[in-house]
């Protein structure tokens, strides 16, 4: 089986992405994650003004399957998060990458971007 995995996301091998942008991320799940998750139909995350740590947990994903941790990608403040999610999880298995984000936020000082995969690294975990 193939998974979409965009080349302009940077990786955790636990299978979040983050979309870097002008000292904000966007975070979400990949598309492998959310396959081998099966259904989603609950999340749990931070509000706006919380600080996430990169490799640490900051949520919850529940799937008809399991209930999985959520681990940040990058340190920083969230100053968004993706409220369609309360009344559509789904979203994030229709469209991970898309309107599935999870949150976004304000990059610290020393996010731990070095520390993400490729998408060419990634693609050859999930291999």
């Amino acid at each position: 089986m193939s998974f979409d995995v965009p080349t302009d996301l940077r990786y955790l091998d636990s299978h979040e992405w983050a979309r870097v942008d002008d000292g904000t991320a966007r975070i979400g799940i990949s598309d492998f994650a959310q396959d081998e998750l099966g259904d989603v139909v609950f999340v749990d995350l931070p509000g706006e003004g919380e600080d996430v740590t990169a490799g640490e947990d900051f949520g919850v994903v529940e799937s008809i399957k399991a209930v999985s941790d959520i681990y940040a990608p990058v340190s920083g403040t969230v100053t968004a998060v993706n409220d369609d999610l309360v009344d559509a999880p789904e979203l994030i298995n229709e469209a991970p990458y898309g309107d599935g984000w999870l949150v976004e936020v304000d990059l610290a000082d020393d996010p731990g971007l070095d520390d993400l995969l490729s998408a060419e690294a990634y693609e050859a975990q999930i291999a």
